[in-house]
């Protein structure tokens, strides 16, 4: 079995890509420092798998630490690189902290990787590099834009460094950027899902917690926007199909197929309302939400949705999954949470 290295495999997408990884003949290894991700998720992949995924409690920010791993772990095959923050306003209070953590945790990485002769690195990445498209759906040829928080302008600095290190001439790195646009929904075991830290930043978890009761209402910000209800437009991409993509991925880069790097964005390739997203969690679930009509929330993009023909071509990837399918799986990780 070839052995992955998967920093923040303990949270919301590593943890389900190293489900898949291992379900599809590969060793996942984890780097995690839980800043971000709790223990709980290392419970759920072992109910899953029926084992012990093994996992360091490391930041990837610490080359020494780092190295440790890589020293003790022989014969990586490749990373995926998941470890980041991901909070758009808190990365707007807190900017230094988000380019030490997402920037530095990269660059210390691929040094690492460089001293150990690691060559193969699937990176994640985000549609917010688009930042306000002018056409839709996007491409990978869509113009990268200046990024509108501090987040997004980590994932478009870590996609030059890894464009600078493929051009250089004394790196034989290869790396792959995956392009998400918006995951939701969990593993059909309900025993990973999305697990945020406080208040959530995305719709789906607000979503199941005001279902449950946790929370008292859903804020919609906006109905005045340029789509058929006037909300705002995402591709909401099932994150047991987002797990799948990094697993062709790294196989891609195993097999040495493609350029030394490559971008592909992964989403369904179609785009929904926020309301569309709440009334298919009604309609999959039975439960009637409480949700209000609130003024825009400023940096948010009125409405974004992905092309994926070339992940569809040259990764032979599609996703499977119903917007449906999605949300009654968050649905039920949310019960299993209370239940647990």
């Amino acid at each position: 079995m070839q052995k992955i290295l998967v920093t923040g495999g303990a949270g919301y997408i590593g943890s389900h890509t190293v489900v898949e990884l291992q379900q599809a003949g590969y060793e996942p290894v984890i780097i995690d420092n839980f800043s971000n991700s709790e223990e709980r998720s290392l419970a759920g992949i072992k109910t899953i798998l029926g084992q012990d995924v093994k996992c360091y409690r490391t930041d990837c920010t610490d080359a020494a630490a780092l190295r440790q791993v890589f020293q003790q772990e022989q014969n990586i095959a490749g990373v995926i690189h998941f470890a980041a923050y991901k909070a758009v306003g808190e990365s707007v209070e807190k900017p230094l902290m988000y380019y030490h953590n997402n920037v530095g945790s990269l660059v210390t990485l691929l040094q690492v990787m460089q001293e150990f002769n690691m060559q193969k690195l699937v990176f994640s990445s985000s549609c917010t590099v688009y930042g306000i498209p002018e056409q839709l759906p996007v491409t990978e040829q869509t113009p990268v834009q200046k990024a509108n928080s501090p987040y997004g302008n980590t994932k478009k600095v870590c996609e030059e460094i890894l464009t600078d290190l493929a051009n250089s001439d004394n790196s034989s790195i290869k790396s792959i950027a995956l392009r998400y646009f918006n995951p939701i929904g969990a593993h059909p075991s309900a025993q990973i899902g999305e697990l945020p830290l406080g208040v959530p930043n995305n719709l789906v978890p607000f979503i199941t917690q005001t279902a449950a009761g946790i929370r008292e209402q859903i804020t919609v910000f906006g109905d005045d926007y340029d789509t058929p209800d006037g909300t705002c437009i995402r591709d909401y991409v099932h994150v047991v199909d987002l797990a799948k993509a990094h697993v062709v991925a790294i196989e891609r880069l195993l097999q040495n197929k493609g350029e030394s790097i490559e971008f592909f964005n992964v989403g369904t390739g179609q785009g929904n309302t926020v309301l569309e997203a709440i009334h298919a969690f009604e309609r999959a679930t039975g439960v009637k939400l409480n949700y209000k009509i609130g003024p825009r929330r400023v940096g948010d993009v009125p409405k974004i949705y992905a092309d994926v023909t070339k992940a569809t071509q040259e990764l032979g990837f599609k996703t499977t999954s119903t917007l449906e399918e999605a949300m009654k799986s968050a649905w039920d990780w949310q019960l299993h949470l209370q239940n647990s």
